[in-house]
């Protein structure tokens, strides 16, 4: 899948003319000295203002649907509510808008059978595996995947000159096989079957890359880059691999059946920003930062306790040691210890702001460093 002429030199880039991102040049410059480590006149930052996926006008609108499900599966309605909530918004740093097709982030396991249950913001699957060797199959012609293709294709006909389309949220490896077989269950099959569960993920990464490539080639017969629900684009393949199932195993076995499947898909992309959810999945950070062809790491400290960021500074430098950039999010008054305390160089900052003068502050404050 990787494809060395869309990595994002000069020659292979285009430009999106979007009414509410007239920069966006100038944002995909530092976005790609990002990726590098680099910086051409500041860090890069998202603002978590725009782009709420869920809001009380969402709760209103659910009471009409027979059930949550229908909501989720009104296609037309998703893409007209996010074409309501950019209208007439200015897109400040490396906030883009985006519409990217979302059915929860089960969705892959979905479409190889696992019914989905649908809640007000997200779903969960329920799992069908009764034996980890199980047979799996990838249905092409599921509910799941043709509405995450019909979102795509109402999403294409709106979007020019007004928002990027993306791809949905994919969990891969080992997260997919937990959805699939249930989380308990699939622990214990780590010591009982374990040649089974090796077998089954490595059967399963070949269906996710044509999984991705089967959407990458509609955005980019439209013209649109890689991007999903981090918000950072590639004119490539951008993916986020992750593995949540991490915070359950011990690192002898993430080498053993998780890193081997994380190496095939991240060696099959252009860019890779790996979602490390919490000190738990930060347990296995020197394998994750093996991993190749990983230009970055989200750091997501958690909540309670494992707040504020500043107590992290020191895992922050230690991935920005090992060659790596780093996405971090904080609050605004935690900006000013930050700069303090850490180098700029492959840093990318999500703040959240209440309008738009302190986005533009913020920027203000941020390239002063």
């Amino acid at each position: 899948m990787k494809n060395d002429n869309a990595t994002g030199s000069p020659a292979a880039r285009w430009r999106l003319d979007l009414a509410g991102k007239p920069d966006f040049d100038a944002s995909l410059t530092r976005i790609y000295a990002w990726f590098e480590q680099a910086i051409v006149d500041r860090p890069p930052v998202r603002f978590s203002r725009h782009n709420a996926y869920y809001d009380a006008a969402d709760a209103v609108a659910q009471s009409r649907y027979p059930t949550l499900r229908d909501w989720w599966f009104d296609a037309e309605y998703q893409v007209e509510r996010f074409v309501q909530q950019i209208a007439g918004k200015r897109y400040h740093g490396e906030t883009f808008p985006i519409f990217w097709p979302n059915l929860g982030p089960n969705v892959f396991a979905g479409c190889y059978g696992a019914p989905l249950t649908f809640g007000a913001v997200t779903s969960w699957a329920e799992p069908i595996l009764t034996d980890c060797g199980q047979p799996l199959m990838l249905d092409w012609h599921c509910e799941y995947l043709r509405q995450l293709e019909e979102q795509t294709r109402l999403a294409l006909a709106r979007c020019e000159g007004q928002f990027m389309v993306g791809y949905t949220d994919l969990h891969p490896g080992i997260d997919w096989l937990a959805a699939l077989r249930g989380s308990q269950q699939l622990c214990l099959d780590l010591f009982d079957f374990p040649d089974a569960v090796e077998a089954t993920l490595a059967a399963g990464v070949p269906d996710f890359l044509r999984f991705y490539a089967h959407f990458d080639r509609m955005l980019k017969a439209q013209r649109q880059l890689s991007v999903a629900w981090m918000g950072i684009p590639s004119f490539g393949t951008m993916h986020i691999p992750s593995c949540d199932f991490a915070t359950m195993i011990s690192p002898a076995q993430f080498r053993k059946f998780v890193f081997p499947i994380l190496w095939a898909e991240c060696a099959a992309m252009t860019h890779n920003v790996f979602h490390v959810d919490g000190k738990g999945v930060a347990r296995h950070l020197d394998a994750i930062l093996e991993l190749p062809n990983v230009q970055a790491i989200q750091w997501v400290q958690g909540v309670g306790n494992d707040k504020p960021i500043l107590q992290w500074i020191p895992l922050i430098q230690r991935i920005q040691a090992a060659g790596k950039s780093v996405v971090v999010d904080l609050e605004p008054a935690e900006l000013g210890p930050l700069i303090d305390a850490l180098r700029p160089e492959g840093l990318y900052l999500c703040l959240p702001a209440v309008d738009e003068d302190e986005e533009l502050a913020l920027l203000a404050r941020i390239m002063r460093w």
